[in-house]
């Protein structure tokens, strides 16, 4: 089985722009190409898996969604990185679906489909349902800080200011 590295996508890949519906706003963040083409040529599989509530607000539409995501993986192909699998949710927070984060579905989803052990896995998102998420899942989390969404002390295994602070962290505590 193989390790992998979950990743919510924005505010932890890509800016945070609020609801994302044009591809012309996709912006890599500072140090994550470098980081996730690493760990990818160590063996791990990369997953994005995000909510997009916005989708089922009527905020932005499938398409919409898409067609950043198709944006997305192309940046990143650019830097020589490619993704392993992207979920998404697309259901409004009081819908009470099951495969919103913090839940594990997509995780589970993913172990399943690509022979992850989700133990010896790590989840880097930048908001308190993203750590959830990877705890709920068995794997170790690091909290990417923003000015966004303010960290809650003591939920993540690990707090990064920054991507190059997170290949540290993945460097001594994964074997990166």
């Amino acid at each position: 089985m193989k390790r992998a590295l979950f990743l919510d996508r924005d505010g932890t890949v890509i800016e945070d722009r609020g609801y994302m519906h044009d591809p012309a706003l996709v912006q890599l963040l500072p140090g994550a190409a470098d980081v996730l083409r690493e760990v990818s040529a160590n063996g791990w599989a990369l997953v994005i898996v995000s909510n997009q509530s916005g989708v089922g607000r009527g905020l932005i539409t499938p398409a919409e969604m898409d067609a950043v995501q198709a944006r997305f993986l192309e940046t990143l192909r650019g830097t020589g990185v490619e993704i392993t699998a992207s979920y998404f949710c697309v259901h409004r927070p009081d819908e009470n679906c099951h495969c919103r984060k913090p839940s594990v579905f997509h995780l589970e989803r993913a172990a399943r489909e690509f022979g992850i052990d989700l133990r010896s896995s790590w989840m880097i998102g930048d908001r308190r349902s993203d750590i959830l998420c990877g705890k709920n899942a068995g794997c170790r989390t690091i909290w990417l800080s923003n000015p966004l969404f303010p960290v809650v002390e003591g939920l993540a295994d690990f707090v990064a200011q920054d991507w190059p602070q997170a290949r540290r962290i993945l460097a001594e505590h994964a074997g990166l």
